[in-house]
């Protein structure tokens, strides 16, 4: 009987985890094409995880902070990438009801549990106002910013954001 239900538990737990439909796993770079009004040739993602992820830190006081805070060092390659057009893939995590970030994580592992750190999440401005469904997994084309001196800030955003790919 024991060994019964822990076979029935095994099986709704599997029923139940195939039915949530996520992505077996999330790519960290893709081929997206573009509709053809806007070019006929495809492009790779210009940003991915991996290169936001190449980040390091500097702690130092600051008005609000005395003690100090930690700040980002962009990496060259982001900082060549500053005011340009990029594309990115990631699962949209609801920030408010009228705004959104990209996230290397799903929701229940995104950098508000502490299960990730800053440089997971990027803020997103959308060029046209849009509603997203949180974990949805979305490429974006948009401008990219850094920010390496606000610490209420995102280090990260993509802005004039437009879905590439739903």
């Amino acid at each position: 009987m024991h060994k019964t239900l822990i076979i029935a538990a095994v099986a709704l737990s599997g029923v139940v985890l195939t039915s949530l439909g996520l992505p077996e796993s999330t790519p960290t770079h893709k081929t997206v094409t573009v509709a053809p009004a806007e070019s006929s040739k495809p492009f790779s993602d210009t940003l991915n995880w991996k290169l936001l992820g190449q980040i390091k830190y500097i702690k130092k006081p600051s008005k609000d902070y005395p003690e100090g805070v930690m700040y980002p060092i962009i990496n060259t390659q982001l900082k060549a990438k500053q005011g340009k057009q990029v594309v990115m893939t990631g699962f949209v995590v609801p920030i408010d009801n009228k705004s959104y970030a990209l996230s290397k994580n799903v929701f229940a592992s995104c950098f508000f549990c502490g299960k990730a750190g800053p440089e997971t999440i990027m803020g997103i401005k959308m060029k046209e106002p849009m509603r997203f469904k949180t974990d949805q997994y979305v490429t974006l084309k948009g401008t990219f910013r850094y920010n390496d001196s606000d610490v209420e800030d995102w280090i990260y955003h993509i802005e004039d954001a437009e879905v590439v790919k739903k």
